[in-house]
């Protein structure tokens, strides 16, 4: 054992005793998640914020005479160009293409004439036309707020015209109070935004520190000469693996905890008032988390070093283990699409994969004792198989010095 402390000393003294690598490893990538995040945030709310200050630019064909009286109760606010059914709308969509222009709105001729002159089912019923461009915000936005705001209430007042009382229309009422229906748990509902993003977002991270960590310590120092050195020092080579292994975990771990840290306080800024983050865990749950932490840091570092370990050079070593990091990418991303269902067990022994629905599971409070057991069973088994390999490989001359 005391070589195995040794050697993860000697490991954590190099990287705390260097400022730059604490830099680049812990203090840079936490302010550039938080900056990027606040960036988006001030982004979105600015973009949502000129949508809504924007006065659209709408033209009208064949208004009816009463029109102007509509808008004007509702305080619709747009910059309006009335137009006659003579005059052509080619160059109105046109810019309406090009973004110039918001809206057409084309009501059919005698429109007036046609809603007063109605007595039977068949009488023709006119109609209101809009023109807008789905992929432009700003004409997206006028569509919307016309039909809600002027062409609704035309169409309510000319209902009352016509039927005296448009109550009588109105069999029941659903839902007059909406928000008195809502049944939420607070925590859960934070819990499944949560979990559409951070066992994503955890498990990039635990890899992107495990590899970086790892073809320095092991690959860099094959390269440098010093692991050349101790291995030929009394420690026997498992104690040189454990120790690695340990020592690289340790500081995966530190970086993956300042990396969820500044993810979570990135999503409340860009979030802003939306979503009050209101998420508990019990002290089940707390202990579940931390246990698949460990064991998924155990097992990107095992598969880090697997890779350092027959690699010549560092670039060599990146080449190994990008295809892992690819495949991590995947078995992750696979959760923010999920439908979030109930998953079978055997779901939970696919190693990588088992680790993101795990803690998205944890997030929502749906993580069952058994799902815990298999996930973290399997991918301790997946961690030993390869840390044996990896001490048999310490074992090989012709794997340590390059031979």
């Amino acid at each position: 054992m005391d070589g195995v402390k040794n050697i993860v000393k000697k490991e954590l003294t190099r990287v705390f005793t260097d400022k730059k690598l604490i830099i680049s490893l812990f203090i840079l990538p936490g302010v550039l998640i938080m900056v990027m995040y606040s960036i988006m945030g001030g982004l979105i709310s600015n973009l949502q914020k000129d949508i809504e200050t924007h006065i659209p630019t709408v033209y009208i064909q064949n208004a009816p005479d009463d029109l102007d009286n509509i808008i004007d109760s509702v305080s619709y606010i747009g910059d309006i160009t009335y137009i006659s059914s003579n005059d052509s709308t080619d160059s109105i969509k046109d810019g309406i293409l090009k973004g110039e222009i918001d809206l057409l709105v084309i009501f059919d001729e005698d429109f007036t004439d046609k809603i007063y002159s109605y007595k039977e089912v068949g009488d023709p019923i006119p109609e209101v036309r809009t023109f807008y461009n789905p992929s432009e915000d700003y004409s997206n936005a006028a569509k919307g707020n016309f039909i809600a705001s002027v062409l609704n209430t035309y169409q309510q007042s000319l209902l009352a015209e016509r039927l005296g009382n448009i109550e009588q229309l109105q069999v029941f009422h659903i839902d007059r109070n909406p928000e008195a229906g809502i049944i939420i748990d607070e925590s859960k509902a934070t819990g499944k935004f949560l979990a559409m993003l951070l066992p994503f977002l955890i498990n990039i991270m635990l890899f992107q520190g495990a590899m970086g960590l790892g073809m320095d310590t092991i690959t860099g120092e094959k390269e440098r000469g010093t692991l050349s050195s101790m291995l030929l020092s009394p420690i026997k080579r498992s104690q040189i693996v454990f120790g690695k292994l340990i020592s690289l975990g340790i500081l995966t771990s530190l970086s993956a905890v300042i990396y969820t840290v500044s993810v979570v306080i990135g999503i409340q800024r860009l979030s802003g008032e939306a979503m009050d983050m209101n998420i508990k865990f019990s002290p089940i749950q707390i202990i579940q988390l931390f246990v698949l932490l460990i064991i998924l840091v155990y097992l990107y570092v095992s598969m880090v070093s697997l890779m350092a370990v027959y690699a010549r050079t560092q670039k060599e070593a990146g080449t190994y283990i990008t295809p892992l990091y690819i495949l991590v990418m995947l078995g992750s991303i696979m959760t923010m699409f999920s439908s979030g269902g109930e998953k079978e067990l055997q779901f939970y022994a696919i190693p990588i994969y088992n680790g993101a629905i795990a803690m998205q599971d944890l997030l929502v409070g749906e993580l069952t004792m058994a799902k815990f057991g298999i996930t973290v069973g399997s991918l301790a088994l997946v961690a030993f198989l390869l840390t044996t390999l990896i001490t048999k490989a310490f074992n090989s001359e012709r794997v340590m010095f390059n031979a």
